[in-house]
């Protein structure tokens, strides 16, 4: 079976690309490696994975490791390229993780998330239409939940009221694929991720964040003074719920009504899952398992809650437990810790700079 995996220098994508490889798939990844963080720590990744050198466009990369393991450094918004890898890849499988992440730079460069969240995802929607591949993946976010409160949540509760653009762009994700499903039977599986962690991570993120300002004795920011609950998922329990999926392609939801429609399922090959540790703790809590784990006691910088912010987020996961038999369970102090020993050795003992 031949897999793109797109966003394979980025976090998700990077540990998940191993993990495929790894299992003898065939693996196809590709990414931009566009500077909206260090380029250096997506080059670092690609590295773990056997590629050494990259190419021009479109020209692979072999990975010296991995024998089936391939890279293509491609931007998801070029359409005749992701056409041309398409056309001569035939991939059986679209595993879409590639995207502009972060809520808060949408709010002052919403263009870079309508150029790749929604005409990047379009590029891959045709690809798979035009290529007849078996099935897409991609990755949805927690956030398309918005302004709704009640917890927990569930996939088929209201996500109409998005309060950032990059959560917008992850709800017409969904709308788009669901009309590809419709049109061309193309089955599709949304990933509804919550706040993913572990070693490899993202510099913007707060567990990273966290990390560098505590080490170099500078505060650290806690936004909404702390009075956040969040539904933290490690890195290494989103890959294996995803590689689980590969041979489980959506299908057409023979219970569902057009007269009392579900959200999360439809009449075509469709169907949204979230992946969540269903284990929401506390901002502070997370804190403190940080500063276990390092040894140090955190300056903190108590601040207001940022535009765009949800107050809590809790997955329901049980459609994802029925559907793959494994349920997200890595603990918060075990997880934190994995990412702390990786941070050090890989930033502290190589004396490797940050470049958020």
């Amino acid at each position: 079976m031949k897999i793109l995996v797109t966003g394979a220098a980025g976090f998700i994508g990077f540990h998940l690309s191993l993990k495929l490889a790894k299992l003898g798939f065939e693996v196809i990844g590709i990414d931009s490696i566009n500077d909206y963080y260090d380029v250096q720590l997506k080059y670092e990744r690609l590295k773990q994975a056997g590629i050494s050198s990259i190419r021009k466009d479109l020209e692979s990369s072999q990975s010296v490791i991995y024998r089936n393991y391939k890279f293509f450094k491609i931007n998801l918004e070029a359409k005749d390229d992701i056409g041309q890898l398409f056309e001569s890849e035939k991939f059986d499988v679209v595993i879409n993780l590639a995207a502009q992440a972060g809520v808060r730079y949408s709010l002052e460069n919403p263009y870079a998330y309508a150029e790749s969240n929604l005409v990047g995802f379009l590029n891959i929607l045709e690809g798979c239409r035009s290529n007849k591949v078996k099935q897409l993946i991609y990755a949805s976010s927690s956030s398309v939940y918005g302004l709704n409160s009640s917890l927990p949540f569930f996939e088929e509760q209201s996500t109409e009221h998005p309060v950032s653009l990059y959560a917008a762009t992850k709800k017409a994700n969904e709308m788009m694929a669901h009309s590809y499903s419709h049109l061309y039977n193309l089955p599709t599986t949304a990933l509804r991720f919550f706040t993913v962690y572990g070693p490899w991570g993202r510099p913007d993120m707060a567990m990273f964040l966290f990390t560098k300002a505590i080490l170099e004795g500078k505060p650290i920011k806690v936004f909404n003074n702390g009075d956040m609950l969040r539904d933290f998922t490690y890195v290494e329990d989103v890959v294996e719920s995803i590689s689980r999926l590969i041979n489980k392609p959506a299908s057409a939801d023979r219970t569902w009504s057009s007269i009392a429609p579900k959200t999360d399922t439809s009449s075509a090959p469709y169907r949204v899952f979230n992946i969540g540790n269903s284990n929401p703790i506390k901002l502070m809590d997370y804190i403190e398992a940080l500063e276990d784990a390092l040894g140090i006691k955190a300056i903190k910088h108590m601040l207001p809650i940022q535009p765009g912010d949800v107050l809590a987020t809790h997955a329901n996961t049980e459609k994802l437990v029925s559907a793959i038999d494994y349920k997200p369970k890595t603990s918060v102090k075990d997880g934190v810790k994995k990412f702390v020993d990786w941070y050090l050795a890989f930033y502290i003992n190589t004396s490797k700079k940050v470049n958020a």
